[in-house]
């Protein structure tokens, strides 16, 4: 392949490489040797892959020429849309002119230096130092280490345990799935770990009752100081959350509830960890869900739109107050191969770059975001089938629900929601059905013109589901 190809002329050959085996072929072979995440390899063998061969801003393409709008940003990732060639550029000079090298044995190079000055900027103050992975998942596995190391070095080495929240996503590593609460989870590999805890999940439509959100969130936030004593502050090294639960559903949180988690952890000197690696980067309409919400964390995880999904890179954020004791405490026994890979750092620098300089954060807040949430509430507000209507940021989601005025949701919520994933498949629309919910998360850079198309095939699908439950 010809390097100096731009992206339409790489896209051709991508097309033609497709086109030398059919769907089909590629779907064998896909079932004879791929085991897919979170899948049922058996019944997906048995249905088949779909085959996506490219893309270009916020639509996929498959292998049956299909175009389909990718309302998931990959996995919560592409912030700044497909093709751009600007990465690409970025990870070909890296690889001609160093491929690889650790950061092991005393070394570091210009990439992962010049990334680690850049998320300095960029981060909230007192947020000078990283620490890279490859993933979400090793991120917080690494927050477990360094959080414990932190408190040993203190002289207080029986402060281990970390408080997360039931239905919480960190990851599928043994360490971010024990963190998690997710029970489908925990249910394969005894998990969680010793040192884990768990506390409800901030969820107000299902779990608020005859509170008020604000009420609620209250009350919510009062499990973790339960929690706490009942643990003993001195075995608490740290809480745990996201800003607002993705793969859970998008739960977005009443408002009184991150102020008074802050001052719980600022009671009892707990460490505050904000695991970003979906909200940040923009998601929220912020650089990062922290400060949407005003929430002074200690560490934060990233990943995802650090590098818009154009490599595998994460890494987590440490407030200057960890990064001194860590930095004063001799070895810190942790790190992979890969950590700051000079191709990902490179690539996830130009990203950054470009979401600073595009004001891309900015234009999608101040323009699309507020245009896009209305017409979101318009399609669903009245709808026959759902609730709990949903947006913040780039964020989108509804409840499927049986009985509105009563709050009630289908006892088969959740087949329902797969139910409605599949009809957006076939309408070329990718949205993302967690347990009774459908949720999107589109990337950052959709227009006026895509934010209509979405939430009109978005309604449409949600629609033939009500017809065929004849809601309609």
């Amino acid at each position: 392949m010809n390097l100096n190809m731009n992206f339409a002329e790489v896209r051709q050959v991508t097309e033609r490489k497709a086109g030398q085996r059919s769907t089909r072929e590629w779907q064998a072979l896909d079932a004879a040797h791929h085991f897919h995440p979170f899948s049922d390899a058996a019944a997906l063998n048995a249905q088949g892959s779909r085959v996506i061969t490219h893309a270009d801003g916020v639509y996929l393409w498959d292998s049956d020429g299909n175009k389909i709008f990718d309302a998931m940003s990959g996995l919560w990732c592409v912030n700044i849309g497909y093709g751009r060639e600007e990465l690409a550029e970025a990870a070909y000079r890296q690889m001609r002119e160093l491929p690889f090298y650790n950061t092991f044995f005393k070394t570091t190079h210009p990439p992962v230096v010049e990334l680690s000055a850049l998320l300095a900027e960029i981060a909230p103050d007192g947020f000078n130092h990283v620490f890279y992975t490859n993933s979400g998942s090793e991120g917080n596995d690494t927050v477990i280490r360094m959080v414990r190391h932190y408190w040993a070095s203190l002289g207080q080495p029986q402060k281990k345990t970390i408080i997360s929240r039931v239905n919480g996503y960190h990851g599928s590593t043994i360490g971010g799935a024990s963190l998690g609460g997710m029970t489908y989870m925990h249910e394969q590999g005894d998990l969680p770990i010793p040192g884990i805890a768990h506390i409800e999940q901030p969820y107000w439509y299902a779990n608020g009752g005859d509170l008020t959100p604000e009420e609620y969130g209250l009350k919510a936030a009062r499990e973790l100081e339960k929690k706490i004593l009942e643990l003993g502050v001195e075995n608490v090294a740290a809480f745990i959350g996201e800003p607002v639960q993705g793969a859970g559903g998008i739960i977005i949180p009443p408002s009184t509830y991150w102020p008074e988690i802050q001052r719980i952890c600022d009671q009892y000197g707990i460490l505050l960890i904000a695991d970003e690696v979906i909200c940040g980067f923009g998601r929220t309409g912020h650089w990062f869900g922290s400060q949407y919400y005003g929430i002074r964390p200690h560490l934060m995880t990233i990943a995802k739109g650090l590098s818009s999904g154009y490599q595998p890179i994460g890494g987590v954020l440490v407030h200057d107050t960890v990064a001194k004791v860590i930095a004063e405490s001799g070895d810190f026994n942790h790190g992979f191969t890969y950590s700051g890979h000079p191709v990902a750092c490179a690539v996830a620098a130009e990203n950054l770059r470009i979401l600073k300089n595009e004001r891309i954060i900015d234009k999608m807040r101040e323009d699309v975001m507020p245009y896009a949430h209305q017409l979101w509430h318009n399609a669903f507000d009245d709808h026959p089938l759902v609730d709990d209507v949903r947006t913040l940021g780039f964020f989108f989601a509804v409840t499927l629900v049986e009985d509105k005025a009563r709050r009630q949701r289908f006892a088969n919520g959740g087949e329902l929601a797969l139910r409605c994933r599949d009809i957006c498949f076939q309408n070329n629309l990718v949205m993302r059905a967690t347990g009774d919910s459908m949720i999107s998360a589109p990337p950052l850079t959709m227009s006026r013109a895509e934010a209509r198309e979405f939430v009109g095939l978005a309604k449409k699908c949600l629609d033939q589901l009500a017809r065929e439950l004849g809601r309609l």
